[in-house]
């Protein structure tokens, strides 16, 4: 197969199937952009479920090899369904030892926003895990928070990154201006742009765009980039315009989730709606 418009280089990094769930009966389209795998499913749920089942049999093949299992969550809207999924799994939890991605500078762990309040909410209150480990956003000196927590993070050395794709293409924290592909830092301060604010809005977290903290503390792309297998539930109308731009770009920090296509281990699930703006991507014809 081939893809119309591409060059022949081009072509050979994609490649593309449908398959069946035995539940539904609803048909998956898996496809292949450089090293990136990408499954689409029929909504929102159905993503979630996948990517919370691709994680559990992740977590239970390394349950036999690792006597704690290191693993960095991410939040949001688009995580809501994989984290309520992965929580009813057969997971060893008791073998887990959990991060996250990101939090705002300044704010309290009690705030609607918090990613700390989030993930209590929908991950640890649910769950019995090895140990969690939060970022402290309102502690005195943040950058003794990111060091610490780094530190962390390096002696468990995760084997496994859930993740989203935000409106602007960043990766946790790491929107455009902020991001580098070859950042010396495994964890910084950084200030979040207007669209990736104006997402945080837009999901219900605030009541007012002009609450939506401007400073940050995330987890760098070389740090992410580090963990042998990345997992990324994007479902939603809001997020095709940057898919399209992820995987038919340029691999560039204007659009940081396009660092996916060069991971030996990532996988992103979609639902019809984030990838709507593919369907005239990818049209196939008979190779010649």
């Amino acid at each position: 197969m081939r893809v119309v418009g591409r060059s022949k280089r081009e072509v050979t990094d994609i490649k593309f199937q449908e398959g069946h769930t035995k539940e539904t009966h609803v048909k998956t389209k898996r496809f292949k952009v450089g090293n990136l795998k990408l499954e689409v499913h029929e909504n929102g749920r159905a993503a979630g479920e996948a990517a919370a089942q691709a994680a559990a049999e992740k977590l239970n093949e390394l349950r036999r090899l690792e006597a704690t299992i290191g693993v960095i969550f991410a939040t949001g809207a688009s995580q809501l369904d994989t984290l309520h999924a992965l929580t009813m799994a057969d997971v060893p939890w008791s073998q887990i030892k959990g991060f996250h991605l990101d939090e705002y500078v300044g704010m309290s762990s009690d705030h609607p926003a918090s990613f700390r309040r989030y993930l209590r909410e929908n991950l640890t209150s649910k769950v019995q895990m090895k140990e969690f480990l939060e970022i402290d956003g309102t502690a005195p000196d943040i950058q003794d928070v990111c060091r610490e927590y780094i530190g962390n993070i390096q002696s468990t050395n995760p084997s496994l990154c859930l993740m989203g794709v935000g409106e602007n293409g960043h990766l946790a924290f790491n929107d455009p201006a902020e991001a580098r592909f070859d950042d010396p830092v495994d964890m910084k301060v950084v200030h979040l742009d207007e669209l990736c604010r104006e997402q945080q809005f837009a999901e219900g977290w605030f009541r007012s765009l002009d609450e939506v903290p401007t400073v940050a503390m995330t987890l760098t792309i070389p740090a992410l980039f580090r963990v042998p297998t990345l997992i990324g539930s994007v479902p939603g109308s809001r997020k095709a315009k940057i898919m399209r731009l992820a995987l038919e770009g340029p691999i560039s920090t204007d659009c940081p989730a396009s660092i996916l296509r060069t991971h030996p281990d990532a996988t992103v699930y979609l639902d019809k709606e984030s990838a709507a703006e593919l369907n005239g991507l990818l049209e196939f014809e008979e190779a010649e």
